[in-house]
């Protein structure tokens, strides 16, 4: 769905993105992660033809971008860098000015698709207000519905849990994962690691403009070798776990076990009560924390 070559760009004599080598494959639940700064956005720019690239190559839905946008971006729905809006007029007018027909709908259907949209995001009963007396978390939401009016193919968010409250954050959670069950394949840009751990099945993570790391989520939280048990005896536990405990903390031990099924049965032979027991698994965060370790100091923009 989206592959790029070598994606660089340059502004001056500052380096924003540097041989980024890009894979989301159709499907994915994509996770583009990085801090601030990192150079997401100008990223996201390149792949919808906003900027150009100063190298490489970008290809989205088999095509070349942006030689390619025609057939490209009408099956594509994006929010980059916040909605952008008419303040004066109201969320719904937006919306039918926005439209342009074309796949995933026609004039005829317009006003279906607007009320399905604003109903996905959680707007169905905004009144004519205008935009301007929209919060921020309403504006984000009709950027996103702006996005889905045409059901695209791919659907490119930048931040889009920007200004959301935590109940917003999970509507929008759940909406990308509807979305993609029904076969839309997701390309999420965010610094918020926690989203992306509920939400992604591929992580790529951009640090100063390069590509650490990309991979499958689950490959990524494999074992790390230890098993959490939580136990009302942690003295008795700690008797018969001699030499392997490595860690306590309240009613909590992390053990040193390849095998946690066999570990609860020597602690439940030995009558010791186990109140919790799962293998221990790495982190997204220590994950990210381990690529990023060690960057050098280019300057670059977001």
């Amino acid at each position: 769905m989206i592959r790029t070559h070598g994606l660089t760009k340059r502004f001056g004599p500052i380096t924003a993105v540097e041989d980024v080598d890009l894979d989301v494959r159709e499907g994915d639940v994509y996770g583009f992660l990085g801090a601030n700064g990192s150079g997401k956005t100008t990223t996201v720019r390149m792949l919808l033809g906003l900027v150009l690239a100063t190298s490489g190559e970008i290809e989205v839905l088999g095509e070349p971008m942006p030689r390619g946008w025609r057939q490209v971006l009408p099956q594509v729905g994006a929010l980059v860098e916040g909605p952008a809006a008419y303040p004066q007029l109201s969320g719904r007018a937006n919306l039918a000015l926005s439209d342009a027909g074309g796949p995933g709908g026609t004039r005829a259907t317009r006003a279906g698709r607007i009320d399905d949209a604003l109903t996905r995001v959680g707007l169905d009963g905004i009144d004519k207000r205008p935009v301007r007396a929209y919060s921020l978390g309403m504006r984000q939401r009709l950027g996103i519905a702006t996005a889905l009016l045409r059901h695209p193919r791919l659907l490119v968010l930048d931040e889009p849990t920007n200004g959301l409250d935590p109940h917003g954050i999970r509507e929008i959670r759940e909406l990308l994962l509807e979305l993609n069950a029904g076969g839309t394949t997701v390309f999420v840009s965010s610094h918020l690691l926690a989203e992306i751990e509920q939400t992604c099945t591929r992580v790529g993570v951009l640090d100063r403009g390069r590509l650490v790391l990309q991979e499958e989520l689950v490959h990524l939280q494999q074992p790390t070798g230890r098993v959490v048990v939580r136990t009302s005896s942690v003295a008795a536990a700690r008797a018969v776990l001699d030499g392997v405990v490595e860690r306590q903390d309240g009613d909590r031990l992390w053990v040193r076990a390849a095998d946690a099924a066999e570990l609860n049965a020597q602690l439940t032979a030995a009558g010791v009560p186990v109140v919790e027991l799962a293998a221990e698994r790495h982190t997204l965060e220590e994950v990210v924390l381990r690529a990023t370790a060690g960057s050098g100091d280019r300057a670059v923009t977001r």
